[in-house]
């Protein structure tokens, strides 16, 4: 039975071996910068579109083996999990070259079992930087568009958003351009120096920082957030509040009202993966969210300055609304932030008033949601010292079932 050859290639050149596989295939699908080692007698399958690339790769099945060219180890963030997956494992052999990932480090001196590895490699540059932020210490698979440079500069952008010009100044890049190749080169520099640089699209980019301290991914006490005379959701709430939201491994979510950033913090380090958009109108709240985001190393949290529901415009779509403060807007907020809640997604609300009690529940049913919602009180006994009766909150709770 014929097969798919899925072959590694970690140079500008292809080695007698892999020749000899080539002349034995019908056919070989490669891209540009691989089609170009191959002897011109070829029969050639464009990478790219890659749906009609697997398509051909099947009719040419019917006559004898087939290979595909892939950079370094196609197991890697590569073309091997497509290919498995399409024509199973009984029919494809995969032949790896060392990865772009092990050739960096290599050439950088640095082991890797203990590296973070974050690919952005046709991916949101967005949501890679808090988990380059979060490593310390990681590396990261580029693309033309996601390239060091822009990485750079939007790191430093980030790490401006939250006033953190120490961590700026420390962070050092190295960065592998075009490894195995004869005009392979070494850069090395600080995030400004490596963000006003050029370089070619083929490119791996070590991010190093001092070991950064982060919070627990739950349960950071009041004592731990920066705040202003106690205005911060409380422990026991926020557990009930990050309960109810119910949150997806990625997405967005949206904390109108944020306050301090306590629900938003939370949420990051519950899931790492969610894209969190804080927003708040006080210019006090704004400095605590910011000095909290580099405190608990949480930059998946973006600071957003505004008042809602007109600051919401510019932001995607929330998988998960908190709504911890209306500012007297209650209406125009739900109504908003229900109208733009992708599907199956969840609404939370915490409200105080007996009014915000009650209205939430309304205007989120009005727009096509199902609620329910809870009445939370706590009594906290701190040792010998008697007790402490919280304000009770109630916990509104809409969903879309898509």
């Amino acid at each position: 039975m014929s097969e798919v050859i899925v072959q590694g290639i970690d140079s500008d050149r292809l080695d007698a071996t892999v020749l000899a596989r080539v002349s034995a295939c019908v056919a070989v699908a490669a891209g540009e910068r691989l089609a170009r080692l191959l002897p011109p007698e070829v029969a050639l399958i464009p990478m790219t579109p890659l749906a009609a690339m697997l398509d051909r790769v099947g009719e040419r099945l019917a006559r004898g083996d087939v290979m595909i060219l892939a950079s370094g180890d196609p197991l890697f963030y590569g073309i091997g999990r497509r290919v498995v997956a399409r024509f199973g494992p009984d029919r494809v052999r995969v032949l790896p070259a060392l990865s772009a990932l092990q050739l960096a480090c290599a050439r950088f001196l640095v082991p890797w079992d203990d590296l973070a590895i974050v690919s952005l490699h046709g991916r949101p540059l967005a949501a890679g930087l808090a988990r380059i932020l979060a490593a310390g210490r990681a590396m990261v698979l580029t693309d033309p568009d996601n390239s060091p440079d822009r990485i750079a500069r939007a790191l430093l952008t980030r790490l401006g958003e939250t006033g953190d010009r120490e961590r700026a100044g420390r962070i050092r890049v190295r960065v592998g351009e075009n490894l195995g190749r004869a005009d392979e080169r070494l850069i090395s520099g600080n995030l400004e120096e490596i963000g006003a640089q050029r370089f070619a699209p083929l490119t791996m980019m070590l991010v190093e920082d001092e070991p950064v301290a982060r919070g627990p991914r739950l349960g950071c006490g009041e004592e731990e957030i920066s705040h202003s005379r106690g205005l911060i959701t409380k422990d026991e709430i926020r557990a009930v509040i990050l309960h109810r939201l119910r949150l997806p491994d990625k997405g967005v979510l949206w904390d109108v009202g944020g306050g301090s950033g306590s629900v938003s913090l939370e949420a990051a380090g519950v899931c790492p993966g969610l894209e969190i958009f804080c927003i708040e109108r006080g210019r006090e709240g704004l400095a605590h969210i910011r000095r909290n985001i580099g405190r608990l190393n949480r930059y998946q949290v973006r600071p957003v300055a505004g008042e809602a529901p007109a600051v919401l415009a510019g932001l995607p779509d929330p998988d998960r609304v908190f709504v911890g403060g209306s500012g007297g807007r209650l209406k125009e907020i739900l109504r908003c932030c229900a109208d733009r809640l992708r599907p199956g997604g969840r609404i939370v609300v915490s409200a105080v008033l007996a009014a915000t009690a009650r209205r939430a529940p309304e205007i989120l049913a009005g727009r096509g949601l199902s609620v329910d919602s809870c009445r939370v009180a706590v009594t906290r006994h701190p040792g010998t010292a008697g007790e402490r009766t919280l304000n009770p909150i109630t916990v509104i709770t809409a969903r879309d079932h898509g």
